[in-house]
């Protein structure tokens, strides 16, 4: 399979709503087939709808959340939320998963997010903070390593 020789992107603005979420399913799917890319889009859609539904229910004002959308030189799929809210994410970016009981529905879209990408994280920014995900370049690639570690640096900057 060829490699990009350049990231390709989409860059969305998305109301601060519920609606966001479905939209930004939507989007992912659109992005991935328009530029061609062999990606898993299930997992896509599900980690993009948790970031995208994190980033309003946890923002308390009403600005819209970006939705970045981006294909790296080597092949892996980089998803981006940027919101304005700059508390950092617990559970996403350590090095442990935070503990908790097992009944509690809180934090479970994190894990999905830990579980499912080959790399996860979140970064400051000058207006909030940008939480991400990355999936393999391969949909078909081997996760058995498990959960990633996660990254409050994304190293793709």
């Amino acid at each position: 399979m060829p490699e990009p020789a350049a990231p390709s992107s989409w860059r969305i603005t998305l109301p601060h709503t519920t609606a966001a979420v479905p939209i930004a399913r939507a989007l992912i799917r659109k992005a991935f087939a328009d530029m061609h890319v062999p990606a898993d889009s299930d997992t896509a859609e599900l980690l993009t709808a948790e970031l995208v539904a994190n980033a309003v229910e946890h923002t308390a004002d009403d600005k819209p959340i970006e939705l970045v959308i981006e294909v790296l030189p080597s092949g892996h799929q980089h998803v981006e939320v940027h919101d304005n809210d700059p508390a950092p994410v617990e559970g996403l970016g350590d090095d442990e998963v935070p503990a908790g009981d097992l009944l509690d529905e809180g934090g479970r879209g994190l894990l999905l997010i830990r579980t499912l990408s080959v790399d996860s994280g979140y970064r400051p920014t000058e207006q909030g903070k940008v939480v991400w995900f990355r999936l393999p370049a391969d949909p078909a690639a081997d996760l058995d390593a498990g959960p990633s570690a996660g990254s409050s640096v994304d190293p793709s900057e």
